[in-house]
């Protein structure tokens, strides 16, 4: 069974058993044993059968990763598009389980790649089967190793090796094969670092580099923008001599094979959204503000919504 009929039943196609009874005396026994496995079977696919009457011809998928700016946008999309009768399911699934689903189908968006750099491969496996849009929604975003403003004797990678004793000799990464983290082996290769690159996930980076900061510790972690913690924190990019990180990114949104033909409104949709740093970062506080008052991070969606309509309908216009 595939992660899309575990999730949604109600998507699988029904299957009718018949069965057909010959008319002739049978043994009261046998018509009370049969009766009892027949209303077994169908007490069994209750929720499917009634799931697959019920099912939602506007029902959406979308995978969703454990980063800040990607819950912010998710939910923001999700309340957008119930607000507009689609019923939105979220997936949280790292970006390259996201691309294997939308190849089989089993996902309808996934809203977050970056390219040309961090995502490339990504795109080199999968450009015949889903479809990356030539349109972009975030066109300044940047990604490197970072670290904060007081290690002001650390200015670019190269300087790394050399100061390898006061990091441990170690990179605090986030979750392991996101694009952005096989750049940095590709830097690490790259700058000849004779360091280790740790995965956890971004909440556990980011809570290592507040640790850092509040005792004035050494760290370096690869960020990118946009992300609310470069107003939080004083905090550097690190020179790449190499661009081996290359230079601006452009965040685009990838569609399962057939998604404009099967929902040409939300397709035209997400070709028209576009945000910049301000919006972008406003709409993460207020997801995260939410959180952090122990609400649902899509309360926080809504109230930035709310407060950007003038925004939202430029990009709902057909």
């Amino acid at each position: 069974m595939s992660f899309y009929q575990r999730t949604h039943p109600k998507k699988t196609k029904r299957r009718d058993t018949i069965f057909n009874f010959q008319k002739q005396p049978i043994n009261i026994l046998i018509i009370t044993a049969i009766s009892i496995l027949l209303l077994s079977a169908c007490g069994g696919n209750t929720s499917n059968e009634s799931a697959a009457e019920d099912d939602n011809p506007n029902s959406l998928d979308m995978g969703q990763i454990s980063w800040e700016e990607n819950i912010a946008i998710t939910n923001m999309w999700k309340f957008i598009l119930e607000e507009e009768g689609y019923e939105v399911n979220l997936h949280l699934l790292d970006i390259g389980t996201q691309m294997a689903a939308l190849e089989n189908d089993e996902l309808d968006i996934s809203p977050e790649i970056w390219l040309p750099v961090q995502d490339a491969e990504y795109v080199a496996q999968y450009e015949d089967a889903i479809n990356f849009s030539e349109e972009t929604w975030y066109d300044n975003a940047k990604v490197g190793l970072v670290v904060p403003a007081y290690m002001d004797y650390l200015d670019s990678i190269e300087d790394l090796n050399a100061n390898k004793e006061s990091l441990n000799g170690e990179i605090t990464g986030f979750d392991a094969g996101a694009g952005t983290m096989l750049v940095v082996e590709e830097a690490m290769e790259a700058y000849e670092l004779d360091y280790e690159l740790t995965a956890s996930s971004e909440p556990a980076m980011l809570t290592a580099l507040q640790q850092a900061i509040t005792n004035e510790e050494d760290i370096v972690v690869p960020l990118w923008n946009p992300h609310r913690v470069f107003s939080e924190m004083d905090l550097k990019y690190l020179d790449d001599p190499q661009n081996i990180f290359g230079e601006a990114e452009k965040i685009h949104h990838v569609t399962r094979q057939n998604f404009h033909e099967d929902y040409p409104e939300v397709d035209q949709w997400l070709k028209n959204w576009k945000m910049d740093d301000e919006q972008i970062g406003e709409l993460m506080s207020y997801v995260s503000e939410a959180e952090n008052e122990g609400k649902e991070a899509l309360e926080g969606a809504e109230k930035w919504v709310n407060d950007n309509r003038n925004l939202v309908n430029q990009w709902l216009e057909k």
